[in-house]
């Protein structure tokens, strides 16, 4: 059986800073016309980094929309068109005050696949050379530092519930371990 969904017609419903939202009519494979909501938005890049001693960099900051204080890996969200290595880069230097001459592709993870367009791409940085902090106007955050070994307890332990965060990190011990 073929799944593929024939977007008939779109309707604007919000068009928003982070994301738009639209109403699509479309007809399944078995002829069934139903309706879809999509959120798009331009995707963000998330980075594992390293110190020389093994220690993770990751960041404590509010997060809105779910109203509470999460601990993450350095992210952003991409603008649109902006590659998501330079961006990566960019965030890199922006949240933790560090620079790499190199980032390794993690992959890709898509948060919610069912209704909304978001891709994170995801890397691994080490080779970290301090270069300062340069947080945007209204950012907010705390730069800790923990062992690949405590953060993946902490992801088993439900202390992580960051989808991104688990991921990257569950990843980059797996690579790290079979280099």
């Amino acid at each position: 059986m073929e799944y593929i969904e024939n977007v008939l017609s779109t309707e604007d419903i919000y068009n928003g800073v982070v994301f738009d939202v639209k109403k699509h009519r479309v007809k399944l494979s078995n002829d069934s016309i139903v309706t879809r909501d999509q959120v798009l938005h331009n995707g963000g890049v998330a980075v594992v980094a390293i110190d020389n001693d093994g220690m993770v960099f990751m960041v404590r900051q509010y997060r809105f929309g779910v109203g509470l204080t999460t601990l993450e890996i350095p992210a952003g969200k991409l603008e649109k068109g902006e590659d998501p290595y330079e961006a990566a880069m960019r965030e890199l230097r922006e949240e933790t005050g560090y620079k790499t001459n190199k980032l390794t592709s993690l992959g890709v993870c898509l948060p919610t696949p069912a209704y909304c367009s978001e891709r994170i791409y995801l890397y691994l940085a080490d080779n970290l050379e301090y270069c300062g902090q340069d947080l945007d106007e209204n950012e907010f955050l705390d730069v800790e530092k923990y062992s690949m070994d405590t953060l993946c307890d902490m992801i088993l332990n439900n202390e992580i519930t960051d989808a991104k965060t688990q991921i990257a990190i569950l990843k980059a011990n797996l690579l790290l371990k079979n280099k």
